[in-house]
């Protein structure tokens, strides 16, 4: 049997909105995680939901410059299910290539765009500018797929919704967000498509999970329960595996507390936007049990910074989300040994530390910002220790790292890697396999039809193969392209 490659793929062409019946059409997040975009045609109306950018392998970065499949200004709402630029990150170049509806997300959501997506801008263009510098790129000269400015002028698309409302945001669509448990502001999508006019398909609910937390999220509130439904589209970036909490954290305090003994520094490569806050949580939680020393912890990424603050004013301001009988009177980020760096001149001088401390900067997956500088120098020292906390796509330094490679390359050059490399996949607020198939069972009755998406082809089929044996809903594999019925 021939194997499903998602890069080989031919692109699809989406035809005019001329539908009778309601289509889905999986322009990405089919047979890889990221790069998340879903179409929704209806007989009135055009809908995308997610609007990500593809990471990882060089063949999937480079999907984010092919043209999109159909015009911007044909598109009448987007629904944006959570703030990570794999959800989001796509919007800028949606906008200015002639996208004029309204962005729908929650307020929380759209307070996170309003930092990812400059910052995801601003560093697209330090990276042109930097290869243009270096001569290292193909392109010349090398350009950003968008702006600082495009991604700032995609802010004002924006319409905030609360948790558990339905709203109107197309003719014949209404969209209902709930809370995911993910991130901050994530939320799982329920869109109601009317029935049509001629009687010829009746009304149809179509859920999509967006990234679902996990019931135990340290700081959130679990997924909320998906009730009726008739098609489920559902992530299964963790489809074939269980999370081992208790050892994870064990691992995670034995490794800083070795690496302190010896004298070295724990960086720690965080997604800015809630792994950030989730490490920061455990770190004051082990200080505060005797597990690791007080070390100096400085947290060297404006975006993650911006995005704590987020974090602790919703906790301060808007605790619907946040986690029954989490603390909101003390400060769950910080021991008193945080220390904030902003500038670039003082993350420059965290290379004149001495003695053991703790390093958080992102990106997660080390594939850009001010962690790779921090790589470079330290991934060729053995005292040192680099600890992995999330999903490393395919293709990206993290998930070289996590594989066991003996140089990386970075910077127009190859690092060697003698530091102590740790991947703690259990730090990952995405569901496991059982935790995807106890939110699957909430639909009641059981749904017609269950699309797999955001998850490589063997954690997909995994996942397929467990909700098969239950026997309670056909279940596919999504195809990147593939256009199906909701009727």
């Amino acid at each position: 049997m021939d194997t499903y490659d998602p890069l080989r793929q031919p692109k699809p062409s989406i035809p005019p909105v001329t539908t009778t019946v309601p289509v889905l059409t999986f322009l990405g997040a089919a047979g890889t995680v990221t790069g998340s975009r879903f179409l929704i045609d209806t007989p009135t109306a055009r809908v995308l939901v997610d609007a990500g950018l593809f990471q990882g392998l060089k063949p999937l970065r480079l999907r984010n410059w092919d043209r999109f499949p159909v015009p911007p200004k044909s598109i009448d709402a987007i629904v944006i299910t959570h703030a990570h630029v794999d959800h989001v990150g796509y919007l800028p170049a949606l906008v200015r290539d002639g996208f004029r509806g309204k962005v729908h997300a929650t307020e929380s959501t759209a307070d996170l765009a309003g930092i990812v997506l400059p910052d995801s801008g601003h560093l697209q263009e330090e990276e042109a500018s930097f290869a243009n510098r270096k001569g290292f790129s193909k392109h010349h000269p090398a350009l950003p797929l968008y702006t600082e400015q495009d991604a700032r002028d995609s802010l004002d698309s924006f319409v905030t919704h609360p948790f558990d409302h339905e709203f109107e945001i197309a003719p014949g669509v209404r969209l209902r967000f709930r809370p995911a448990g993910h991130i901050l502001g994530s939320a799982t999508a329920t869109l109601r498509l009317a029935a049509a006019s001629d009687g010829s398909h009746d009304e149809r609910t179509i859920v999509f999970s967006g990234d679902l937390g996990r019931p135990h999220h340290p700081l959130l509130r679990p997924p909320t329960p998906i009730g009726r439904a008739d098609v489920v589209v559902m992530e299964s970036t963790y489809g074939n595996r269980l999370h081992d909490d208790d050892h994870a954290i064990e691992r995670f305090g034995d490794a800083i507390a070795r690496t302190a003994a010896r004298g070295g520094t724990v960086l720690i490569p965080a997604f800015a936007v809630d792994r950030t806050e989730v490490i920061l949580f455990h770190l004051r939680r082990l200080v505060e049990a005797g597990t690791i020393p007080k070390l100096p912890i400085y947290v060297d990424s404006p975006m993650a910074l911006a995005a704590l603050a987020v974090y602790r004013r919703s906790m301060r301001d808007d605790p619907e989300q946040i986690a029954p009988g989490l603390d909101l009177h003390t400060d769950p980020f910080d021991a008193g040994n945080v220390t904030e760096v902003r500038q670039v001149r003082d993350s420059k001088a965290l290379a004149n530390l001495n003695g053991p401390v703790i390093l958080v900067s992102a990106s997660g997956m080390a594939t850009g910002g001010r962690v790779i500088h921090h790589l470079k120098r330290l991934l060729p020292d053995p005292r040192n220790t680099v600890l992995l906390v999330g999903f490393q796509a395919p293709g990206t330094r993290g998930r070289r790292l996590a594989e066991g490679a003996r140089e990386v390359k970075m910077l127009g050059g190859y690092v060697p890697v003698r530091a102590e490399v740790i991947d703690l996949e259990a730090f990952s607020v995405h569901a496991d396999q059982s935790e995807l198939v106890d939110w699957l069972e909430t639909a009641q009755p059981p749904p017609e039809m269950v699309y797999l998406v955001h998850g490589e082809p063997d954690s997909a089929a995994a996942l397929k193969l467990v909700l098969d044996d239950r026997d309670r809903h056909p279940t596919v594999v999504a195809r990147d392209g593939e256009r199906v019925r909701l009727d």
